[in-house]
């Protein structure tokens, strides 16, 4: 097994990280580089894009002919982690949630004309999207088969739709949506999914719903849809093929969350450690007690086991499989490990970490969704556990090179 990165991966992941060190770290000292939402204000925010652009930073995970680098999930998940050691690095290099996973789904099912029409835009950096699928009680959360907004098909050939969503990240700022409607009872194929614009009639946002950590531009928000008109060449990879839409988006969506995750951990492990390096108390220091020691260390060797997950998944997926089990493993065991590094780093400052003069506060209150998005630990376990029953010890096989003789 070889883990050795390409050197132009390599070449990325170093720029990535250089660029997060010189230009986004220090601006998070500012509290002018933040919005009302404790995100990148929109100044800083245009001015990191376009360095970012100019230094060839920009959709690193998208092909070369939709405007990106091309380099697969593995190299993915070399730069993403160095993106995420600033709370700014994502959107800055285009590779944020929710835009980057319906980028990603446009450009592997889109036509050409909804390519041009719906993704060179997001690739741009001129609009914002969204991706409403996730509905109240009881419609669909976690399993999308419990969907209850429906889209009704007309004699014309376009799509009424009528519903609700809630926890639509991104959605007050997006012009771009991807939208999840029932269109028949069918268990395998019942759902399509439409894209649409914001100035579209027939739909609107009920409320920003707050949260209790920083959110994302656009927030996350309540809609309701009472006669939204989609025309049919906005049907996305065909009516009837909305689980094979989610299967595309969802499951890579999920490990670049993880692969996300993994830079802030390392940047609180980054913060407790320097801290820790020159804080003294009873004349010695903090970094020379064993107990911060094992803290540490034991930080240290739960990140690498995510950053082992991530990688074995991020491999699967370029090899052209879903990876599942894999992801479910990565998702559950990073979102974990992003909530302990936090607030272990948080006891090793004390009251430092409390405070706002660093970004553990930010990186704490935002952790907690990390167990709740993409699916609860509960619902991977569940996989997991389904997989366990399914496949018995080959659970545990390793992929076997094919003998060509």
């Amino acid at each position: 097994m070889d883990f050795t990165l390409p050197a132009a991966i390599e070449d990325y992941r170093a720029r990535v990280a250089a660029f997060v060190d010189r230009e986004l770290i220090p601006l998070e000292a500012d509290p002018a580089s933040f919005d009302a939402h404790e995100n990148i204000a929109p100044g800083p925010l245009a001015a990191m894009r376009a360095k970012a652009r100019a230094e060839g930073l920009w959709c690193l995970q998208l092909k070369p002919e939709t405007g990106g680098r091309g380099l697969g999930k593995v190299g993915m998940a070399a730069c993403y982690t160095e993106m995420n050691r600033s709370i700014f690095g994502p959107v800055v290099f285009n590779s944020a949630a929710p835009d980057d996973g319906n980028m990603m789904v446009l450009e592997a099912l889109g036509t050409p004309e909804q390519k041009r029409k719906w993704l060179d835009p997001i690739v741009a950096g001129t609009v914002r999207s969204a991706f409403a699928m996730t509905e109240p009680a009881p419609g669909g959360g976690s399993d999308p088969s419990m969907i209850a907004t429906r889209a009704e098909r007309q004699l014309d050939g376009s799509y009424v739709v009528t519903g609700r969503k809630w926890f639509i990240t991104g959605a007050e700022e997006a012009a771009h949506f991807i939208l999840m409607a029932r269109t028949s009872e069918d268990a395998r194929s019942g759902l399509t999914a439409f894209l649409y614009h914001k100035d579209q009639p027939g739909w609107r946002i009920l409320r920003r719903i707050p949260i209790m950590g920083p959110e994302e531009h656009g927030g996350h928000c309540e809609l309701e849809f009472d006669g939204l008109r989609i025309a049919p060449e906005d049907v996305l990879a065909g009516e009837g093929r909305g689980l094979k839409v989610t299967q595309v988006r969802l499951g890579p969506a999920r490990l670049t969350h993880c692969m996300r995750w993994l830079g802030l951990a390392m940047r609180c492990v980054e913060i407790a450690g320097e801290y820790a390096g020159r804080r003294e108390g009873f004349g010695i220091r903090l970094a020379d007690r064993e107990s911060v020691q094992l803290m540490l260390g034991g930080l240290a060797m739960d990140i690498e086991i995510g950053r082992l997950l991530v990688m074995r998944a991020a491999w699967e997926l370029d090899q052209g499989r879903f990876a599942r089990k894999e992801v479910s493993m990565a998702k559950i065991h990073v979102a974990n490990v992003l909530g302990k590094a936090a607030d272990t780093a948080i006891q090793i400052n004390g009251a430092r970490g409390y405070s706002k003069d660093t970004v553990l506060e930010w990186i704490y209150r935002y952790a907690r969704q990390a167990r709740l998005v993409d699916g609860a630990d509960e619902v991977h376990r569940m996989v997991l556990n389904r997989h366990l029953v399914g496949e018995g010890t080959g659970f545990w096989r390793w992929p076997v090179e094919e003998n060509d003789a």
